[in-house]
């Protein structure tokens, strides 16, 4: 330490912070709503079941599509697993062969979520991660190859 020099003088100082504290009314909402994750997956499934009664509805577009003109591995997958969690099994199939898979996996997400309070309530192993992705990613080409070389429609809308 210098001589003559105060170690507290800093600190006293300082400028106060310009941060404001969070309102004191806000935090009991911020916690709460912090515990209710669980939710998450039915309120995508709910969303995804009200997309498909009403297909007006906001939804994402393929980024891929939109600067190739190519479809991605999951085009077509949002319509059909709406269309699945509706009832209409056939034209899900018809927009996109894992969409009653896709939509059968999130009502039991939902349910499990729910259920165990988590918003993972169950471990991912890598084996069945990667075997349906592999599937996912030979659909898809199977698509293209019928798309692009035989004019067969695989891509409907």
């Amino acid at each position: 330490m210098l001589p003559g020099r105060d170690p507290h003088q800093a600190q006293r100082l300082r400028r106060p912070s310009r941060r404001r504290p969070l309102r004191p009314h806000l935090k009991p909402w911020l916690r709460q709503l912090r515990g209710m994750g669980h939710l998450l997956p039915a309120a995508l499934t709910g969303y995804l079941a009200i997309k498909g009664l009403h297909p007006d509805l906001p939804g994402w577009p393929c980024p891929l599509q939109a600067l190739t003109g190519i479809p991605c591995p999951t085009c077509y997958l949002t319509r059909a697993t709406s269309q699945a969690l509706v009832g209409h099994l056939e034209q899900s199939i018809r927009l996109h062969a894992f969409g009653p898979l896709l939509a059968a996996g999130l009502l039991v997400w939902s349910v499990l979520a729910i259920r165990r309070r988590q918003l993972w309530p169950f471990a991912l192993r890598a084996r069945p991660v990667i075997a349906l992705a592999l599937a996912l990613l030979l659909y898809w080409l199977a698509r293209l190859a019928l798309q692009y070389s035989s004019g067969w429609p695989a891509f409907r809308t």
